[in-house]
């Protein structure tokens, strides 16, 4: 009724499973064996140098490239490099492929395969993947990438692609425009974004109105825009661009309710000059664009200004660490009662010795602390070191040591910084009395942000300080803020006293400035005293003080106390 099973063959028995013989080309085995292939393939022959299709696919015909006994775009393409692979050793080529122009093209990627690696076997199998949507796709994420949202001009990115594509030389035949709106983000708080996008807009038509056909226009920031000029004529063509452009933009642009005057600065930077890279170019153009700022004029970038630029920056860096490492330290100069030589005061002024034992000029270092930001923990650690010393010579001395110091405030340091709460916390950490303490001032402090100013100069005077405008007659005065602020000192600039006596106009400014202190209830300092007959002749015209070489030259910290003790007792 059941029948039993038989026994379970052993590996020995098992039956030996072998793989179909492969199929011969040109056979009908092998014709069905690349149907079954989904995308296109074909087999290639090359006899005497010649390459021809021996079998095709239909994916391969549907796609146009060809068939069997008839010409073939892709073999008359690729005919020298199915030659070369069938003609080498190797099991595999893989390349990409376009056929087509234009909008029509389509992109393949090719792989050229055989079986053994013999040279001169005759044949080769190929198969081909269409790329081209992928290809497209990322065709249009590239163009998104290097283009501006807003105006549809090259962005940033697009525009260095824009120089790097020139041929090789052809750089130097060309030049960059740097273009950067003025107050551009001040317009756009006051009209509204979309109203400043379609100022952008408006901008980029006016300016590409104003180019030569065979110049680009970019968007390369915010506020700002790039052109890749071809020139002839070196910076003369530019300058033509550049005149065009300001031409351009003095309209002024109607945006709805609002009418808009653009104000713009531009740099220039030839390539036949000063560029090894595109980006050199655009980084030159840049740089003489900030230039332009400054100036108010179209600026051409001049290697001896990125000189100087990077000479900045490096000492900025330097200055930083110099912060850090504790290598500055403060020179004292004296400031002597003209009508008895006592010492009143010592101004202090930062001085800076390099680890290399370089003294840095003040001159050098302090406009690059004011431009970088440097000068707030610069001028804090000036003002605790000033502290610190009046403090330590009163300890030496028993008690009051009978001199004030002074302190140069910087207007970066007055619009950054809570000045009137550091100040305080410095006089009391070492127990010494505003009233020992002389801030001095410049006047573009004051013109700058006169409120701010006038809210920290109160405060200052509050802790019992003398507040002094250093450099008076120098800057913007205005007479109104001078007489609303609590100033208690005006500091004659050197440049009205040096050579006073021989200079009849230098005699009759410094006479005025010293009956507008009088008239104010201020007194007076004369800074760039260097012969005892000056000293005197200030003195016999009503000025309360006096500084300067007569005296003696900035000195160190134990040199400056010895000086006092010697001068006052």
């Amino acid at each position: 009724m059941f029948r039993r099973k038989p026994a379970a063959q052993t590996l020995r028995d098992a039956p030996v499973i072998t793989a179909p013989p492969a199929p011969v080309p040109g056979t009908s085995d092998h014709i069905s064996g690349i149907e079954l292939v989904p995308v296109p393939c074909c087999v290639v022959v090359v006899r005497e140098g010649v390459a021809r299709l021996d079998v095709v696919n239909r994916a391969f015909r549907l796609a146009g490239l060809g068939t069997t006994g008839g010409k073939s775009v892709f073999v008359e393409d690729n005919a020298a490099r199915i030659a070369a692979f069938v003609g080498s050793t190797d099991l595999r080529d893989e390349f990409e492929w376009e056929v087509g122009e234009a909008v029509d093209s389509r992109q393949y990627g090719v792989t050229l395969a055989r079986r053994h690696n013999r040279a001169g076997s005759g044949r080769c199998f190929v198969t081909l993947v269409d790329n081209t949507i992928r290809y497209r796709t990322e065709q249009s994420l590239r163009r998104e990438m290097s283009t501006d949202a807003l105006t549809g001009l090259p962005n940033r990115t697009g525009f260095e692609e824009l120089l790097e594509s020139l041929p090789d030389g052809a750089l130097a035949h060309h030049a960059v425009i740097a273009i950067d709106l003025a107050r551009f983000s001040r317009i756009n708080a006051c009209i509204g974004s979309l109203a400043g996008d379609e100022l952008l807009i408006s901008v980029a038509r006016r300016l590409k109105g104003a180019l030569r056909g065979r110049d680009s226009l970019a968007r390369t920031g915010g506020d700002e825009f790039g052109i890749l000029l071809s020139v002839e004529d070196g910076a003369g063509d530019a300058f033509q661009v550049a005149k065009r452009i300001q031409s351009a933009l003095s309209t002024p642009f109607r945006l709805s309710e609002h009418e808009v005057q653009v104000d713009c600065s531009i740099g220039i930077a030839l390539g036949a000059d000063n560029a090894d890279s595109a980006e050199d170019l655009i980084r030159h153009a840049q740089f003489a664009v900030k230039r332009s700022q400054s100036t108010g004029r179209v600026e051409v970038y001049q290697s001896r200004s990125f000189d100087h630029a990077r000479e900045q920056f490096s000492i900025e860096a330097e200055l930083r660490r110099a912060l850090d490492n504790g290598d500055l330290y403060l020179a004292f100069q004296p400031i002597c009662d003209l009508a008895t030589g006592r010492v009143t005061s010592f101004e202090s002024l930062a001085r800076w010795r390099t680890a290399q034992g370089i003294e840095m000029s003040p001159v050098d270092f302090i406009p690059v602390a004011e431009e970088s930001g440097l000068i707030v923990p610069l001028g804090r650690w000036a003002m605790e070191e000033c502290v610190r010393t009046l403090a330590e010579w009163d300890a030496r001395a028993g008690g009051d040591c009978g001199t004030r110091m002074a302190v140069n405030l910087s207007a970066i340091q007055l619009q950054r910084d809570q000045v009137a709460n550091m100040v305080r916390g410095v006089l009391e950490k070492y127990g010494i009395s505003g009233s020992r303490l002389t801030l001095e001032l410049t006047e573009s402090v004051i013109v700058g942000d006169p409120d701010r100013v006038s809210q920290t100069v109160l405060a200052l005077r509050d802790l019992g300080t003398t507040l002094a405008m250093d450099d008076f007659g120098t800057g913007y005065s205005n007479l109104a803020y001078l007489q609303k602020l609590p100033i208690d000192l005006l500091k004659i600039d050197r440049s009205f006293v040096a050579g006073m006596l021989a200079d009849r106009d230098k005699i009759a400014i410094v006479r005025a400035i010293l009956s507008l202190a009088q008239a104010l209830g201020m007194q007076t300092t004369a800074e760039g005293i260097e012969q005892n007959e000056l000293a005197q002749t200030l003195a016999a015209m009503g000025c309360t003080y006096g500084q300067g070489y007569l005296f003696s030259r900035p000195i160190e910290a134990d040199a400056a106390y010895d000086y006092l003790m010697a001068r006052n007792h």
